[in-house]
């Protein structure tokens, strides 16, 4: 698959899509809220019949709001029904901390580092 990339609409976020041995990864840059998530939500689901594995790259996110963990939730319910998965990867402690009091860390795996997501 080639890279793509994918700015938000106000340019707060940036998406950049790659694939590792046929997982998906998505890199995040910025910020993931109410005008990112979208995005976000775009490309996690893109192709997720085809591609249903995906790693996102979260070391680079520097906000997360409910607009993101919604992109997240519905993103995990697409790919668990294709029969894939999602996990989370390098997650900041300000984002992990929003994952945590909600609860997503029990739904969707996230680990410290890239290399942990895909190797899991």
């Amino acid at each position: 698959m080639a890279d793509t990339e994918h700015p938000s609409p106000r340019g707060q976020l940036t998406v950049t899509t790659t694939a590792s041995d046929g997982i998906r990864v998505i890199t995040l840059n910025g910020e993931i809220d109410d005008d990112t998530a979208p995005a976000l939500h775009q490309a996690i689901t893109a192709h997720a019949v085809d591609e249903p594995r995906v790693v996102v790259d979260m070391r680079d996110v520097r906000f997360l709001d409910s607009s993101g963990i919604n992109a997240l939730i519905n993103g995990y319910r697409a790919l668990n029904a294709a029969g894939g998965w999602l996990r989370l990867a390098g997650t900041p402690d300000a984002a992990m901390f929003v994952i945590r009091l909600v609860g997503l860390h029990t739904v969707i795996d996230c680990h410290t580092t890239l290399h942990q997501a895909l190797n899991a």
